[in-house]
Formats: C-alpha cells, sequence, structure tokens
C-alpha cells in the first residue's frame, strides 16, 4: 500500500507530479482523495453511519470514520473512487447515485505523518435502513449510526456528545452490538473545518427533501 503513486499536488489543487503513497505522508504532499458519507432515513430520521476503524491499522486505529473513503491513485478518476464503498463495506454503489459535495481541504499533521488531503465529497443517500454490510476487516472493525442533527452538532461545536450504536466485529467473526456515547475525540482527528464544512453540506441536501 505504501508503494501506491498518488498524483501530488499545491495548495490550489495543480498537479505536480507523482509520488509514492509513502512518501506523499512524509513529506506532506496534496494530494486528492474520496469521502462517500451514507445517510439512511429511519422512522422519520436521518442517521449518518460511521465506520470503526480496524485496530490493526497504522494510522488512527479504533477510532470513528467516515463511512467509506481512500486514497484516489495517479492512474484512477474521481469517479473510479467510488470502489471504495464496495472495498471497505461490501456495498455495491453506482456512482451516479452518490451527491456530489464538492472539494474540502483536510490537514492532519503529526509526528511522523503529515496528510494534506484535497477531498471529493459524496453524500450517498438511501431509505433503506437495514444496510447489509460485509466489512473489508483489515481496514473496518465494525459500523455504527448516529442521529444526524446530534452528529452534526458535535461536528461543528454545539454539542459535546453524541450517541452511537450499531456492531462491532468480535474476534471470531461474528458482529457483536456495540453503543456507545462519542465525544470528537472518538473521531479520526480531521481538521475543523473540514468536519464543520461536511456538516453544512450534508445538512444543506437533507434539507432539500
Amino acid at each position: 500500500m505504501e508503494t501506491e503513486e498518488l498524483n501530488i499536488f499545491d495548495e490550489y489543487r495543480n498537479l505536480l507530479g507523482i509520488e509514492t503513497r509513502e512518501d506523499v505522508h512524509r513529506k506532506g504532499h496534496w494530494h486528492e482523495t474520496f469521502h462517500c458519507w451514507i445517510v439512511s432515513r429511519e422512522e422519520g430520521a436521518d442517521r449518518i453511519h460511521l465506520q470503526l476503524r480496524s485496530s490493526g491499522k497504522k494510522d488512527f486505529p479504533g477510532l470513528l470514520d467516515i463511512t467509506a473513503a481512500g486514497h484516489l491513485l495517479s492512474t484512477e478518476t474521481v469517479r473510479e473512487g467510488v470502489r471504495e464503498v464496495e472495498e471497505e463495506l461490501g456495498l455495491a454503489v453506482a456512482f451516479e447515485d452518490l451527491v456530489p459535495l464538492g472539494v474540502i481541504k483536510d490537514q492532519i499533521h503529526q509526528e511522523g505523518f503529515i496528510d494534506n488531503e484535497h477531498c471529493h465529497i459524496f453524500l450517498y443517500r438511501t431509505n433503506n435502513s437495514d444496510l447489509r454490510f460485509e466489512l473489508q476487516k483489515e481496514e473496518v472493525a465494525g459500523m455504527v449510526s448516529a442521529d444526524f442533527q446530534a452528529f452534526s452538532e458535535l461536528c461543528t461545536g454545539k454539542r459535546e456528545q453524541a450517541a452511537v450504536e450499531g456492531f462491532k466485529m468480535a474476534s471470531d467473526g461474528t458482529a457483536k452490538p456495540f453503543a456507545k456515547t462519542i465525544r470528537k475525540t472518538d473521531l479520526v482527528p480531521h481538521s475543523h473545518g473540514y468536519l464543520e464544512q461536511v456538516a453544512v453540506r450534508l445538512q444543506q441536501v437533507l434539507e432539500k427533501e
């Protein structure tokens, strides 16, 4: 995975060349990612789905994150990024069924890891309250959902906690019920501006329905 080749950009999305994924995060090059947020309608309320990152992940193990996301390789278009949804979650989603929410910058800077992303953000809206996930165990350890309004307020700083519920995969391969009251520290530490913009853009689409 570290040898995957990614296009690198400046902060203004001007293409500069190609680097390996390892060098991209070591040097802090801007690169492109695909982010898909899934929101389902359940009993008259919107619920947003989050993945629980595997404990074996190199970066941010055990934290909650975007429903499905990944790097766009140098040979891929944004359209091809939809593969991440099926790879990580086992859901076959057509790119045409996604609602584009634009590009948002996201920066995570930690010792030994510099992540500067131009994130292509999409919403997958579904009325199916019984999503059947088949998780990529190396990447994803479980799935939870939260009331959208509560999650939005958590992202924008209007509340400190939100309740999530779902399942977590046990060591024997079975799915066990999982529920927790989370704070922002339970989420991957994306830029505050990233989470805030995602919440606002999702809200704008959902309010139009």
